[in-house]
């Protein structure tokens, strides 16, 4: 095998790899979001989640892609983990599609009218489709299919050419020699796991190793061990996708790792223990493309099968392995909160709703701290919280929502009636300001990268603004938390004095630019930090609004406002002055 065989096997796996590629993203595009949603929508029981998990796998060609999935299903509560074990195991045999297809690669005629099933007849006739479909339809459905067809025929000349080039080491006495190295089990099993880490999938490393099989060289013995390592390897990518997840994301994640395996240690065990006792004579099968995908299918048909009834024990052992931090346990018994069960005693719903709505606004406060602290000393560990904690705040909104409309329909009293209203009408208000927190830390990353210096006086003026925008969050949220009406009598006069100051701020900051006190790049971030301000004071706003109006039987936010400036109620003339006075243009 010289050098031009080595660049035709590696062309032939760039073509292999981009074909497979190129099919299955065709596939996932005619399948639409249909795939998700089935996948989300009927994987209730562990058969149920196998049989969906293998469909959806078949048809998108990939276990690594079905998997991520789950573990983004899982990762945002959709989805328990035991749902995902199950979908996963699943994932592990419907990959095993993808071998069968290759085997059509080998499909050659002698003659006549069976040469038309030859591979390169099958190639051409299903390229040619594809390429019309792709140049010449209008319909989006049509291309894809096209991109399809494509990807089916390239994936065929990639095999194909992997062929032609590992054929010389047929009569290679080295090469085939040194085949015999991997029937030591733990050597092929590493190989293979290795190898498909590299590849980033199963499919490709299956494909690769058909291939090779069609020198001769493989018998059972050296090919079964390496199979069995491509199922532990195709957990790689799985793993990548659990960086940064939650703790049930990551146990979904490892679920692929734990699975295969258990499922080859098990394969293993029970086929040496059995050879070491009655001595296979098929162990010395020459393997073919079919056998090797026949093999491959078996293996992981039994580790779904095997494992399928301890998908409960499989989650307890991830529970121990990977634990939640005391963080997410905090955060998972505040949803544990809104048990439906509730629903029945309206009291005691709302009282849960309090609480949890409560611990939210505990959350959206701590990362808009966060998030100002940054423009002191910005620090990678407290951006990441910040994007967890905003993370986290989506959550609660979502969760509270749907509970709170559920909660809404049942029989409510006029007081359990208020506060229903009241934690609807602020729910996107704390969810709205954590969205500000998560672009002021992103102005703050900017404000780091790209090394800027504010003027002495655009520091002193954000210093004044994040000193008033601190006392806002804080009476506007405890006034929330602690069902203090004075406290929000309070928010609407700071909140004007917060206006005035970013619209004189902004005023002074041009005049800065005009005169080069400051550049222009200064001043976008200056913009982006006093627009944030501005509507941060104004949720709070809405949040003091919402108490006091909906303490008095009604809820108009202009008509309050007006009514409060017109009538000075609260000694708003008072409070104002005294802000003007603390926090100085």
């Amino acid at each position: 095998m010289n050098f031009s065989h080595v660049l035709s096997l590696l062309g032939g796996v760039a073509l292999f790899l981009f074909g497979m590629t190129l099919m299955g993203d065709g596939l996932k595009k005619v399948a639409g979001s249909k795939l998700e949603l089935v996948l989300y929508k009927l994987s209730g029981t562990p058969l149920k989640g196998m049989l969906l998990g293998a469909g959806v796998t078949a048809v998108i060609q990939s276990s690594s892609a079905t998997s991520v999935m789950v573990v983004g299903f899982v990762n945002s509560g959709m989805m328990k983990v035991n749902q995902a074990m199950s979908v996963i195991l699943g994932a592990i045999v419907g990959t095993s599609i993808t071998g069968w297809i290759i085997c059509l690669s080998y499909l050659e005629g002698s003659g006549g009218w069976v040469s038309l099933l030859s591979t390169s007849s099958i190639s051409a006739v299903v390229a040619v489709i594809g390429i019309v479909l792709r140049m010449f339809s209008k319909k989006q459905g049509r291309r894809h299919v096209g991109n399809i067809l494509l990807g089916f025929s390239v994936l065929m000349f990639g095999m194909q050419t992997m062929s032609a080039a590992v054929s010389p080491l047929k009569e290679s006495e080295r090469f085939i020699s040194s085949m015999t190295a991997f029937s030591n089990p733990f050597l092929g099993i590493l190989v293979g796991a290795v190898f498909t880490s590299i590849l980033q999938s199963a499919s490709a490393a299956v494909g690769i190793l058909q291939a090779l099989s069609v020198t001769g060289a493989f018998e059972f013995a050296e090919a079964y061990p390496i199979l069995l390592g491509i199922g532990i390897g195709a957990a790689v990518p799985v793993l990548l996708s659990a960086l940064g997840a939650r703790t049930n994301g990551r146990r979904a994640a490892y679920a692929y790792l734990v699975l295969q395996s258990i499922g080859v240690i098990l394969c293993a065990a029970v086929y040496y223990l059995a050879d070491a006792g009655f001595d296979f004579a098929f162990k010395h099968t020459v393997m073919t493309p079919v056998s090797i995908a026949a093999v491959n299918t078996i293996f992981r048909v039994i580790t779904a099968v095997a494992l399928l009834p301890f998908v409960g024990a499989v989650e307890k052992l991830l529970c121990r392995m990977i634990r939640e931090s005391s963080e997410e346990r905090e955060t998972n018994a505040d949803f544990d909160r809104l048990d439906e069960r509730f629903l029945r005693h309206p009291a005691l719903a709302v009282e849960q709703s309090r609480l949890t709505i409560n611990a939210m606004a505990r959350k959206s406060r701590e990362t808009l701290c966060n998030a100002m602290l940054l423009l002191h000393e910005f620090r990678e560990d407290l951006a990441q919280k910040v994007e967890m904690g905003e993370d986290l705040v989506d959550r609660f909104e979502d969760k509270i929502g749907t509970y709170l409309i559920k909660l809404n329909s049942s029989e409510l009293n006029k007081e359990e009636n208020e506060k229903v209203s009241k934690f609807l009408h602020t729910l996107s208000d704390f969810e709205r300001i954590s969205d500000h927190a998560m672009n002021i830390c992103q102005t703050a990353r900017e404000i780091q990268e790209k090394k800027i210096q504010f003027s002495p006086d655009g520091r002193r003026e954000l210093d004044v603004l994040l000193g008033a925008i601190n006392e806002i969050v804080e009476l506007s949220f405890n006034s929330f938390i602690e069902e203090d009406i004075e406290k929000a009598y309070r928010v609407e006069p700071l909140e004007e004095h917060i206006d005035v100051l970013c619209d004189e701020f902004k005023l002074r900051h041009v005049e800065r630019l005009q005169s080069g006190d400051c550049s222009l790049g200064v001043g976008f971030v200056f913009n982006d930090l006093l627009t944030n301000f501005e509507r941060v004071a104004d949720h709070c706003s809405n949040l003091a609004i919402a108490m006091i109006e909906l303490s008095r039987d009604e809820y108009d936010t202009h008509d309050y406002v007006i009514h409060l400036k017109e009538l000075r109620e609260h000694s708003f003339d008072d409070l104002y002055n005294y802000y003007a006075g603390k926090y100085p243009a």
